[in-house]
């Protein structure tokens, strides 16, 4: 490291990060989720704005004028978006008259995957700038009054770099399905009872008795039109299914995809025999051998359709094209009898107000020894027998 050691520069976008740094520093994680594109796109389609409850406020580490470690973190007024549902504890805070926001939210916007960390160059020391940098972040907020830190749905193999610091850990509940070096899907049925086995088969042949085929697109072949019924799909589905929380998106940050990001989106489009547009769409992302879903939708009810574009479909494709994990965003416990296995999600909070800190790691604590109580319960009832039961960890002793 440069002699000078290092300066600390807050940007409010993007933008005032140059892109060739940030991806130095981003290239080698698994997830496309904090790649520069990603995060550049959320705010230029103003789907991450401050008008929409975020205002970025980026952490750029330099030494020797290079961009050596980065911390992707906004500045929030509400919870939307977060899908860390701490909205009890704001209006408790409230009642004491404490303040709750602003607070500082560290992850990757509107995307509840397990991907958050700091982007630190290799050949750095990498505790002590994950050290400077915290004292950093803790600093700002102070300057900025605002109530806390809070780092949602932590990278697992870098959870337990920030638990120094006095942050109390939330458990989330959260899916895996992982290819056990399948050769092809009926493979991959061979690990279920048999009852389960026939029912998955009967599910994914619905379709094709319907005259419904399911289409891939990826890279090149996505067009605006694709991007277009997708926006259009997620829309729908969600004033159907989430009126209340979950349309975050807009037209322009599907169609901007289409620029640097279709190397790493999916859509699985079901077409029936006299239909020119999809029955239902799902939209994925994958970098290197991990895959994530992110956002579904169709305008007709069409049994099993969800199962088949979200769950079996990408698995099929997943196994074709030697994908390890697939991660299918939030949802229900129906993913266990569909070959995923429960796995927890992380996030971390540090409220500076004393009281109202011990408050929540109080309650945190017994939240997340019930919910680990669920999810092994949910593990010893897993229909696949090949599934792995032992629950990854953040170094919690809760």
């Amino acid at each position: 490291m440069c002699s000078s050691g290092c300066s600390f520069v807050w940007h409010d976008s993007m933008l005032g990060i140059s892109r060739s740094e940030w991806e130095r520093l981003a290239r080698e994680l698994d997830t496309p989720f904090l790649g520069w594109d990603w995060l550049h796109l959320l705010e230029e389609s103003g789907s991450v704005s401050p008008a929409a409850g975020w205002q970025p406020c980026h952490l750029a580490v330099y030494s020797c004028r290079q961009l050596v470690a980065a911390a992707p973190l906004y500045i929030k007024f509400n919870s939307q978006g977060e899908f860390v549902f701490d909205q009890d504890l704001a209006r408790l805070a409230e009642r004491l008259n404490r303040p709750y926001y602003p607070k500082l939210v560290g992850m990757s916007p509107l995307t509840p995957l397990r991907a958050y960390r700091f982007l630190i160059r290799r050949d750095q020391d990498q505790a002590r700038l994950v050290h400077l940098m915290q004292e950093e972040i803790e600093k700002f907020c102070r300057r900025n009054n605002l109530s806390g830190i809070h780092y949602h749905f932590l990278d697992p193999s870098w959870s337990k770099t920030l638990r120094a610091g006095g942050f109390a850990p939330w458990i989330h509940p959260g899916f895996i399905w992982e290819n056990h070096d399948y050769e092809n899907f009926d493979a991959f049925l061979a690990g279920f009872r048999s009852d389960r086995r026939k029912n998955i088969r009967k599910e994914r042949n619905h379709l094709a008795l319907q005259g419904i085929k399911v289409q891939v697109f990826s890279g090149e072949d996505i067009r605006q039109e694709h991007l277009h019924w997708m926006y259009n799909y997620y829309v729908h589905t969600n004033q159907r299914y989430f009126p209340w929380s979950c349309r975050f998106l807009n037209r322009d940050f599907f169609l901007g995809l289409t620029r640097k990001l279709k190397k790493n989106t999916l859509l699985f489009a079901a077409f029936g025999r006299k239909h020119k547009e999809p029955l239902g769409m799902s939209m994925l992302l994958y970098k290197k051998d991990r895959l994530f879903g992110r956002y579904w939708g169709g305008m007709e009810s069409v049994p099993f359709l969800h199962f088949s574009l979200c769950y079996y479909e990408p698995i099929d494709w997943a196994i074709q094209n030697h994908i390890r994990t697939f991660d299918p965003g939030m949802g229900g416990e129906h993913k266990l009898s569909r070959g995923f296995r429960p796995v927890p999600a992380y996030s971390l909070h540090r409220i500076f107000d004393p009281e109202l800190h011990h408050i929540l790691a109080s309650c945190l604590k017994r939240a997340n020894r019930l919910l680990k109580q669920n999810m092994a319960g949910l593990n010893r009832k897993n229909p696949l027998r090949t599934a792995h039961t032992p629950l990854e960890h953040a170094g919690d002793s809760d």
